[in-house]
């Protein structure tokens, strides 16, 4: 499917055709789209498929007039027991006259590009190069956005992990790392695609449009240097945990050996007089012949175990 725009009176608006200076929205193209738009546009093949590979790395390229840029953007994958993000490409393909994205599905970042280009007021897609500041400017926007919700849910968790030993607290930890890899890494790529426009080699810009490239160079290192804190952050919680879950199991070790030590005096002296041979003291009062030697040898064995319990409380082992 695509959608088109062209710029009326500072606004991106929808178009009913393609015609000269208006913006080509094509995401989950079929192959009688990409046809289509190859060879209405005059489009190199490949600017048109290599962004639909899952795997494609940010870069730039220019051929034949063309211009092929990718980027990456992060995308919600799923919304069960936690949040999961990954990232996908979009490519964005200049022409002499005309603007193609393509991406493999309707993405936010489109709606959230058109969101910001019409806070201006002032937006014309006869200056392509604006329009690709500003679409990166909204992936970097988006970015943060979507880091500042990671950061509150970071915080939640780590209230939760220190509560709880389930493995359900650690896999949203993980899933948190492995969000923050992803982005770290996709920031870095864009952040490299940002260099390269900067330095003239593939496009020419003027003055403005250099001071909107410096913007949007601190908003991507910004986010660059969230995703690194966050990631150490991380990190630093499960090295945590796993010293608290260490030592938490080293207590209720000791735990366990002191109520065994304890237990084990009763054990001792209930077998040794339940033996039919001679016993310790049976020969001497009070115990000779009285009725009472059960209770004695109770109250004896109560307070040993007693004595044990507070020499080992005494020592924090219980």
């Amino acid at each position: 499917m695509f959608r088109i725009y062209k710029s009326e009176k500072g606004l991106l608006v929808p178009a009913e055709k393609p015609s000269p200076y208006t913006w080509v929205c094509l995401f989950n193209p079929s192959e009688e789209e990409i046809s289509y738009i190859e060879q209405k546009f005059q489009i190199l093949p490949e600017f048109l498929r290599h962004p639909l590979d899952e795997e494609e790395r940010p870069r730039i390229e220019r051929e034949e007039n063309q211009i092929l840029i990718i980027l990456r953007v992060p995308e919600v994958v799923s919304r069960g027991l936690f949040i999961k993000y990954e990232t996908i490409p979009i490519g964005i393909i200049l022409t002499e006259k005309n603007i193609i994205t393509v991406c493999l599905k309707d993405h936010p970042i489109f709606e959230e590009l058109i969101a910001l280009v019409n806070k201006s007021k002032a937006f014309d897609l006869t200056r392509p190069v604006y329009f690709i500041l500003n679409f990166m400017m909204a992936v970097t926007t988006l970015y943060i956005k979507l880091l500042r919700q990671i950061d509150k849910t970071l915080e939640e968790y780590e209230e939760e992990i220190f509560r709880s030993i389930e493995n359900e607290e650690i896999l949203k930890m993980l899933s948190i790392e492995k969000t923050l890899t992803y982005f770290n890494t996709s920031l870095q790529g864009n952040d490299t695609v940002l260099i390269k426009i900067q330095s003239g080699r593939y496009i020419r810009l003027t003055e403005e449009e250099i001071e909107l490239l410096e913007d949007v160079q601190i908003e991507n290192k910004q986010a660059i240097e969230m995703t690194r804190v966050f990631l150490n952050i991380v990190a630093g919680t499960m090295d945590a945990y796993t010293s608290v879950i260490n030592n938490n199991l080293n207590l209720i070790m000791k735990f366990l050996a002191s109520i065994a030590i304890i237990l084990s005096i009763p054990n001792i002296i209930y077998s040794m007089y339940g033996m039919n041979i001679p016993l310790p003291f049976q020969e001497l009062p009070p115990f000779k012949g009285s009725p009472h030697a059960f209770y004695f040898v109770n109250i004896l064995t109560v307070f040993l175990c007693l004595f044990l319990f507070v020499v080992l409380r005494k020592k924090r082992y219980l």
